[in-house]
């Protein structure tokens, strides 16, 4: 991917995050400034507090910056109204969690489709189970489906309202070892066959080689920023 070809699907510009706790003032984001390239898989690092899911969660819509501006297709986000939040969030975003979030009283099937009953241009349900192995598991209950099944049905749910943007807050990261890695290989097939953009924050620097971008975050801040020259299998990641 070419970066003077095309212009970025995101720009973020000085964005900032503080908050206010007690009599302290804490700075979660200082000035962050980065593009993100559409249909791109980057892999976002750092330890806990390093500011990424902050800033993940920005990028989603979920909260907002205190300064700075974030374009999204060259519209202004950070300008945008909370209606226009909402509705960016409903019709361009998909968000998997370290939790997978799934209703108990809902089959996996079930939980996909309280998603592709609200979605403008939605895949079946069904063929979203499908595109992350779980054909055979649409009527089961989450509680009768093992963590790294109802990881997929999450990320199904997720990629089911076609999402041009896939944001991964942990995505293994309570899961073991091979589970995780079954989660990663969908979340590539996904990237791959659907084109979305997938943005995968992690504490886990093995990830880092699925990625064509790693992006390094310690105290707020951007600090290391490069592509890889090419991106490995997840089943060859060992950690």
């Amino acid at each position: 991917m070419h970066e003077n070809q095309q212009s970025p699907l995101f720009r973020l510009s000085g964005v900032s995050k503080s908050y206010t706790m007690g009599e302290v003032v804490v700075d979660a984001l200082k000035g962050v400034t980065l593009d993100i390239f559409s249909g791109e898989l980057a892999v976002m690092l750092g330890a806990s507090g390093s500011g990424k899911s902050t800033l993940l969660n920005i990028i989603g819509g979920l909260d907002v910056a205190s300064r700075g501006e974030i374009f999204f297709h060259g519209k202004e986000l950070t300008a945008s109204t909370e209606l226009e939040l909402t509705s960016y969030r409903r019709h361009a975003v998909g968000f998997v969690f370290q939790f997978y979030n799934l209703i108990a009283s809902l089959t996996a099937l079930e939980n996909v489709q309280l998603v592709t009953e609200i979605a403008d241009d939605p895949m079946l349900p069904e063929e979203a189970l499908g595109l992350v192995g779980l054909e055979n598991r649409m009527n089961h209950f989450p509680s009768q489906l093992s963590g790294g099944e109802q990881q997929r049905v999450a990320i199904a749910r997720a990629v089911a309202k076609r999402p041009e943007i896939l944001l991964c807050d942990e995505p293994t990261g309570a899961l073991d070892f091979q589970t995780g890695k079954l989660v990663l290989e969908v979340l590539e097939k996904v990237n791959r066959e659907l084109q979305t953009t997938v943005i995968l924050i992690t504490h886990n620097a093995a990830i880092a080689g699925m990625a064509d971008r790693v992006i390094r975050m310690r105290s707020g801040e951007v600090y290391e920023d490069h592509r890889n020259a090419q991106r490995r299998p997840p089943s060859e990641l060992e950690w």
